[in-house]
């Protein structure tokens, strides 16, 4: 399974050479370090550009037309393409590689990991050892697991079987404008194709092709509130 089959690498991204189309997008994962240890962090936003409350370690590039936040972290390697917002209390853990035009939210955290162009995590998300493709978007407090409870390599499930990556994170592989629905959680190794959702509150694993939705069926029933307030009493 190509990464081609998921999504294309912008140009706002200068790291074409360490992401070929051809690999398994999982072998992207360990190619982020490389990419960024190549890079020249010059020509970016100068210490007197950062705010006074948001700590920058490291070797940092932040596009000179990006958008920070009053407090957060941010720690190197990392790579902030141009007009993307950072809003208050973003916590970036290393290896981090963000395209354009992307909001990266409020109290999230990201390690390892790329976002392409118009990536919208806005509010209460993880993002670990994943791919996020053109406009993907996590809704309020989506979770991206990345580590198996027992601590084992993970596989991924492909329309061709499972498949060993020899790799102990993955958390999840988005294709281009794939969704997630608030407070769901994707496990380690999910695969989602092209415009795939995932609906809110769902613990969603495995792989999910191009142009489906996966969505929790719940039955539930309403009440009379005069009906619940009388049992209330008895």
């Amino acid at each position: 399974m190509k990464a081609s089959v998921f999504f294309d690498l912008p140009a706002s991204i200068p790291f074409r050479d360490f992401f070929s189309p051809d690999a398994a997008p999982w072998e992207w994962l360990p190619q982020i370090q490389l990419a960024l240890e190549s890079f020249n962090f010059s020509g970016g936003k100068t210490k007197k550009d950062i705010p006074e409350g948001l700590r920058v370690s490291g070797n940092v590039f932040i596009d000179p037309t990006a958008k920070l936040p009053i407090y957060g972290v941010i720690e190197g390697p990392c790579f902030i393409g141009p007009k993307t917002e950072l809003r208050p209390g973003v916590y970036i853990r290393g290896n981090v590689i963000v395209g354009a035009n992307c909001v990266l939210g409020n109290s999230c955290e990201y390690k390892n990991c790329i976002l392409m162009d118009n990536v919208q995590t806005p509010h209460f998300n993880y993002v670990g050892d994943s791919i996020l493709g053109n406009g993907a978007h996590l809704g309020a407090g989506v979770i991206l697991a990345n580590l198996r409870l027992d601590h084992q390599d993970i596989s991924v499930k492909t329309p061709y079987g499972r498949v060993p990556t020899a790799l102990r994170k993955i958390g999840a592989i988005m294709g281009d404008y794939a969704e997630v629905g608030c407070n769901a959680v994707l496990q380690p190794g999910t695969l989602l194709g092209k415009k795939a959702m995932v609906g809110p509150t769902l613990a969603f694993g495995g792989y999910l092709e191009a142009n489906k939705m996966a969505l929790l069926a719940v039955d539930h029933k309403i009440y009379d509130r005069k009906e619940i307030q009388s049992a209330s009493k008895v």
